[in-house]
């Protein structure tokens, strides 16, 4: 322990508050441990009588001591000595600092300040020092910056500042660089805080002096006569200078904020050619390019590009350094300058990808519409450094041919048409051509290529097409055919019915003929179906009542497996369709839904409507912008194959085994709909399952009410007074009079379908074609009471025969029959005629009804 006084010694530098500590000595507790000692054993010598009053009086002294000792360590006179704090390092470091030091306790009192502080802050003394928010009090220029850091040493948080500080009496002012730190890991624990003062102004006037130089430099810059860009790795422009924003339009202050792109600036696919330098790892590569670049007001502008760009040890492109040279003023001055720009410009705008290749078909230079390209197949840039990587792999050997025969200078080289090696298919057709000899260098051949892709595409669907109309105009065909075959037998069975009572042995056989003609009857309507011409009976329709009356078919029809839910759109418009052909391409859809499920899954039906401008964003191929209905099939089920699934609706097409699916059912669905003037299209993924989407064209009531209103008859009135409507439905009389002209080319139908009409009571003529009806209505002089006539027949067609005989008789009424559907024969008759239409297969009973209804009317 020592004592000290706060006095400090003149000449040295002084803690505000605590005076130079001294180190303690070992020796001098050794020497009075020893004093003790030695006191005990004379005392030992004296005897106990004798010693007492010397050990008594030794020990009040001891006592004193001590006392006096607590005393004054409680009044701060006598301390322990801090050996640390007496460090001969450590303090002359503080002492002798550049920057003012302080350090100030709980309450704000300095209680160590270095020489430099003292003289930072104009204090003369160690007793003159003060805190830094007494310094600088009143100061309007340093108080928020001394508050701020007031509030971190509250806080025990860390805190810099920098503030100006005015000179006294016209002096210069000085730059101060303020920081405060607690003397403590955390608040509890920082008794004390650091104060830090740092005279910066040359510091600031050396970054002042940078910085005007820099401006002087970015001011050169701005206004060279040339145009400077920088464009990073995203395509954005960093940097322009005002030189090139001046040519461009473009106003300074939208570049560097994300308003422009590189491609904003470019011309074409000139961004391309930018963008697409390869170069290896820490590699400078720069490049000159000749484009055109695009002003604010759409006009060009030609321009020659010093492209610099530094890549990285990552290969990572950095920001580019571009210098612009306007060669709009050469195209103007100089004829050869002028050519080349012309030239350049073609080179690069040109809708052809070019590009100059050596012998081993590496690129040796491209144009932009080539970079753009290579950059679309290649993100590797593969492309960029050779053609051939542009190829399939398989492929590849025949473009190498034809470049090394180019190499050899070989002419008329056949163009090379090849899949190119990208991840969806694309393909390319590359014509090459040879260099003359005397420019050859390192180039060997151009190549041209142009990318045939949507061509293909295009060719793809036309093929389909036609494939299909081919295909339907044979299903329509043998539909023909078949129904000629299918009505007699059919009326012949009706023959045999009447013949034969139920209880006859053959009565059974009969109705197995019935119903197996029956079943092929509905094979040749899919036929017609997928042809589009069946015979259809469209009626206003809500999809959502005939959806909700399939349900519980369906439900039937996908099994337990398999859940179906209905999601109904809200408000939906009417559709005119056939109601059985509806349900035929809902239960179609349903089963093959099912069978793609055959684990179970769920079935989703799902309509909404659908207005003009939805359907425009939609942008489905072939269908034009119009309010629709639509109506989503949806199952979680297998998917179907991207490679089958432009195969879907051909007929016959079936992925199930033989004997488990006709093949048709999907065709059918896309004639019934196309028929109906809507349109179907279909996603799907393998794994997730399919989803059918049918159009259906709005139906709207309110234009047919209109139209009904101006075309409505009379209510017929029966005898009796009442209407034909409020008449009670009475049996009907197939029986009747009058004379018929029978038209058919198939010698048994006709006679079959005579036999039944005279069963009847009718007078039959028959003819074989067009030329003998007309000879038989002459033969009667035109007192015929009705044609019943086949639509297609040779030598003259049914509507042929109709202008013909209505040029001789305008009342004569004819029922057309067919196996075709009555729109298909419709469009070639004169306007205003009036027929009926009677479809085949029919039965006796269907043909009697025909003919006795069109014989009754008016």
């Amino acid at each position: 322990m020592i004592t000290e006084t706060s006095q400090g010694r003149s000449g040295e530098p002084q803690a505000a508050a605590e005076p130079p500590r001294r180190g303690g000595s070992i020796a001098l507790v050794l020497l009075i441990a020893g004093a003790i000692v030695a006191a005990a054993l004379a005392f030992m010598t004296l005897g106990r009588a004798h010693a007492q009053p010397y050990i008594v009086g030794s020990l009040a002294l001891l006592a004193m001591v001590g006392l006096f000792m607590l005393f004054a360590f409680a009044a701060g006179i006598v301390r322990f000595a801090d050996r640390v704090a007496d460090d001969p390092i450590m303090r002359p470091m503080a002492e002798h600092a550049f920057d003012g030091l302080a350090v100030t306790d709980a309450r704000g009192h300095v209680v160590y300040a270095n020489q430099a502080y003292l003289s930072l802050t104009g204090a003369t003394s160690a007793q003159d020092v003060r805190p830094v928010e007494r310094v600088f009090i009143g100061n309007p220029d340093v108080s928020e910056a001394v508050f701020r850091l007031l509030k971190a040493a509250r806080e025990a948080k860390r805190h810099s500042e920098e503030v100006r500080v005015a000179g006294a009496d016209g002096a210069a002012g000085r730059w101060l660089r303020m920081r405060v730190r607690p003397l403590g890991p955390s608040k509890n624990d920082a008794k004390f805080t650091v104060w830090s003062l740092a005279d910066i102004t040359r510091d600031r006037e050396r970054q002042e002096d940078v910085f005007q130089e820099l401006q002087h430099a970015i001011e050169y810059l701005d206004h060279a006569p040339a145009g400077f860009f920088s464009v990073n790795a995203a395509g954005d422009l960093v940097y322009v200078n005002a030189t090139l924003a001046d040519w461009l339009g473009h106003d300074l202050a939208e570049i560097g904020s994300g308003g422009l792109k590189l491609g904003d600036i470019m011309s074409g696919d000139g961004a391309a050619l930018l963008t697409s330098l390869i170069a290896a790892p820490g590699e400078v590569k720069t490049e000159v390019f000749d484009v055109d670049l695009r002003m604010r007001n759409g006009r060009t502008m030609p321009a020659r590009l010093f492209h610099k760009l530094a890549f990285g040890a990552d290969g990572i492109a950095g920001p580019s350094r571009t210098l612009v040279i306007s060669r709009a003023r050469d195209e103007r001055s100089d004829p050869q300058r002028s050519a080349e720009v012309r030239f350049m410009r073609f080179f690069d705008h040109t809708p052809m990808a070019i590009a100059t290749v050596d012998k081993t078909g590496a690129v040796v230079r491209g144009n932009a519409r080539f970079a753009k390209l290579a950059q679309s197949l290649s993100s590797s840039g593969a492309v960029a450094r050779s053609i051939l990587a542009a190829v399939n792999e398989r492929e590849r050997s025949r473009l190498s041919d034809a470049i090394k025969l180019a190499s050899e200078g070989q002419g008329d080289i056949a163009p090379v048409e090849a899949l190119l090696d990208s991840q969806r298919e694309r393909w390319g057709q590359f014509f090459v051509t040879a260099i003359e000899e005397d420019e050859r260098d390192a180039e060997a051949a151009i190549v041209y290529l142009l990318e045939t892709t949507e061509r293909r595409a295009l060719e793809n669907q036309i093929n389909q097409a036609q494939k299909m109309d081919t295909v339907g105009q044979l299903a329509g065909g043998i539909a023909h055919d078949f129904n000629n075959v299918l009505s007699a037998i059919m009326m012949a069975n009706d023959f045999l019915l009447n013949a034969h009572k139920p209880t006859d042995p053959s009565f059974q056989d009969i109705m197995q003929i019935k119903q197996n003609a029956t079943r092929a009857a509905t094979l040749v309507r899919q036929l017609l179906a997928f042809s589009r011409r069946q015979t259809l009976r469209p009626q206003v329709l809500h999809l959502g009542d005939a959806l909700s009356d399939l349900t519980m078919l369906l439900r039937r029809l996908i099994g337990e497996k398999v859940k179906l839910d209905l999601v109904h759109g809200r408000d939906l418009w009417p559709v005119k369709v056939d109601v059985s052909q509806f349900e035929q391409v809902i239960v179609n859809l349903a089963v093959n839904a099912r069978d793609a499920m055959p684990d179970g899954g769920r079935l989703t039906v799902r309509t909404a409507n659908v207005t003009a401008q939805e359907a425009e964003r939609l942008s489905y191929k072939g269908m034009p912008p119009a309010d629709y209905v639509r109506i989503d099939v949806s199952d979680t089920g297998t998917g179907i194959p991207p490679d089958i699934l432009d195969k879907i609706f051909e007929p016959f097409f079936s992925t199930k085994e033989v004997g488990k699916g006709t093949g048709l059912g999907l065709s059918t669905v896309y004639g019934i709909v196309k028929q109906t003037g809507g349109f179907v299209y279909v996603d799907s993924e393998p794994g997730k399952g399919t989803t059918f989407r049918i159009f259906l064209p709005r139906h709207n009531v309110e234009k047919e009410a209109e139209n009904a209103a101006l075309q409505e008859p009379a209510a017929a009135v029966a005898p009796n007074g009442e209407t034909k409507a409020e008449q009670k439905p009475r049996a009907p009389d197939l029986t009747g009079q009058g004379t018929i002209l029978l038209v058919e080319d198939e010698e048994g139908l006709r006679s079959l379908n005579a036999r039944g009409l005279r069963s009847r009571g009718y007078t039959v003529i028959e003819a074989g074609n067009g030329v003998e009806a007309l000879e038989a209505l002459e033969e009667q002089n035109g007192v015929i009471d009705l044609v019943v006539s086949d639509v297609v027949m040779p030598e003259m067609d049914g509507p042929t025969l109709l202008k013909s005989m209505r040029e001789r008789n305008p009342k004569l009424k004819i029922i057309f029959v067919s196996g075709y559907a009555e729109d298909a024969f419709e469009k070639s008759l004169p306007e205003n005629q009036q027929f009926a239409f009677l479809a085949k297969p029919f039965t006796l009973s269907q043909l009697v009804a025909a003919v006795k209804e069109t014989m009754a009317e008016a």
